[in-house]
């Protein structure tokens, strides 16, 4: 082997082991809480609306603000925003163990979230940089088998966690790992910045602004009445601000999302899909993991196993997704799997009942997991075979974003039917407002199915901002 080869192996590694496990804590703690809501909710108090907050508040900056930390590391440093992300991600998962109230709670799920949005799109770039390009698609895919890993055993870890110590160390469990990593990330990872790069604020606070008007409306609109001040304010102010995005977006000469790019219908088609799949999904884990403990009387622990069918399918599948893929293209894989998901959450609400067996939820479990798994394994493909090359760095942000965004809206809306339509004073008032918050969530992903195919079954040759034309293949080789 070569003195080349080995010069190039050390820091690859370890590029690959720092972003690898800064991303799992960071993937991780979207679904970790979820098994955990029970006891933080007879830990703490609160109501429905302060259980969705654990959850939203940690979405909801980690989507508005996943851009503008992959702006900040371009013009400040890549290495240093990263560990940056790092130090409030860990300290904020402290402040929430410490939490002895459920706002307290609520404020450092926000604080961590911020965290997450700056360290967590620096992760590939560093990544990227730091391994030749020969061994990055292997080194992408082992990165997005740990990313996975962390999604499918959120549900599992927060539940033993949970059950056998405390909700605490869902949150404790960050802080070694973090304090570690924080000093190996200035030691091993080398600094980079791209010249020239700007920072949109204006953007960056008018959809933040919009996004937590609709939430908070959308949350609160059943405590509070759908005409009440607060919830009318939210939904009118936000939609303005949101539109003003949206205007600065087409009009701004470098915004954190160019509009340009969904005038391209497969770019449009996959995003709104990737938002509607994520509604969907997200609102319906959230409302399930507390129906498995609360009305079937599992523990965090069985409640996290039972979940394994559909969260982590996708660790079995997705190589066999890929491949498919490669074969006939990625939109009609998508597009079935964003149909599996439909139907595997359609027939959940059909069986649902305040008596229904394991057995009987488990094939809608597989059927769920398989369809996650047929949507993840091609759709990011799907998404840089729609821009050109130039603008891939930026469609990728935006669509992490809006998945972000689709979950943070589906906990909000899934919630707002559940509580309109029942509630958790018995087994029967959950059942009753959960079966209609999951037929919702089913109709939102049979949506996102029908919009996937909005995506052109050969991508056209696209042009990049100054107007260059660049083929752009129809199936684009897969990471790892």
């Amino acid at each position: 082997m070569s003195t080349q080869d080995t010069k190039l192996r050390g820091p690859a590694v370890w590029a690959l082991v720092l972003t690898g496990v800064a991303s799992f804590m960071a993937a991780l703690d979207n679904l970790v809480v979820t098994t955990a809501l029970p006891a933080i909710r007879e830990d703490l108090g609160g109501k429905l609306e302060d259980l969705e907050w654990t959850v939203n508040a940690y979405t909801l900056t980690f989507a508005v603000l996943l851009m503008f930390g992959a702006a900040l590391g371009d013009r400040f440093g890549r290495r240093r925003l990263f560990v940056v992300g790092l130090t409030v991600f860990t300290g904020a998962s402290a402040a929430a163990a410490l939490s002895t109230g459920i706002d307290a709670l609520i404020a450092a799920r926000a604080v961590q979230g911020v965290g997450a949005a700056i360290m967590m799109p620096l992760t590939l770039t560093l990544l990227t940089a730091a391994v030749p390009a020969a061994r990055r698609g292997m080194a992408l895919g082992i990165y997005g088998a740990v990313t996975g890993l962390a999604v499918a055993s959120g549900p599992l870890i927060g539940g033993s966690l949970t059950e056998h110590i405390s909700w605490q160390w869902i949150f404790w469990l960050n802080v070694p790992i973090g304090l570690a990593l924080i000093p190996l990330a200035r030691l091993r990872l080398a600094e980079s910045t791209a010249p020239g790069a700007r920072l949109d604020i204006p953007g960056t606070l008018l959809i933040s602004g919009g996004l937590f008007g609709i939430v908070y409306a959308l949350v609160n609109a059943n405590s509070e009445g759908w005409t009440s001040t607060p919830v009318l304010t939210g939904l009118i102010g936000g939609s303005a601000l949101v539109g003003g995005f949206i205007h600065h977006g087409f009009n701004n000469a470098n915004p954190m999302l160019p509009m340009r790019l969904f005038r391209d219908r497969g770019f449009l088609g996959i995003n709104l899909a990737s938002l509607l799949m994520f509604l969907g999904m997200f609102g319906s884990i959230f409302l399930l993991s507390q129906f498995l403990q609360g009305v079937a009387g599992y523990s965090p622990t069985e409640a996290g196993l039972r979940m394994l069918p559909w969260t982590g399918m996708p660790m079995i599948v997705a190589p066999l997704a890929g491949i498919l893929s490669d074969r006939i293209g990625g939109r009609p894989v998508v597009a079935a799997g964003l149909a599996f998901q439909a139907l595997g959450l359609g027939w959940f609400a059909a069986i649902l009942s305040a008596d229904v067996s394991y057995a009987a939820q488990l094939p809608p479990l597989i059927l769920s997991g398989i369809g996650m798994a047929l949507y993840f394994a091609p759709a990011a493909n799907v998404l840089m075979s729609t821009v050109a090359p130039a603008d891939q760095g930026k469609a990728s942000g935006t669509n992490n974003a809006l998945r972000e965004v689709g979950g943070a809206l589906g906990v909000a809306v899934l919630a707002s039917v559940f509580s309109a339509q029942g509630g958790y004073e018995s087994p029967q008032a959950f059942t009753d407002g959960t079966v209609p918050a999951l037929w919702i969530g089913a109709g939102a992903v049979a949506l996102a199915a029908a919009l996937a195919l909005l995506v052109p079954r050969k991508a056209k040759a696209a042009q990049d901002p100054a107007g260059r034309t660049t083929a752009v293949p129809d199936k684009v080789p897969a990471a790892g």
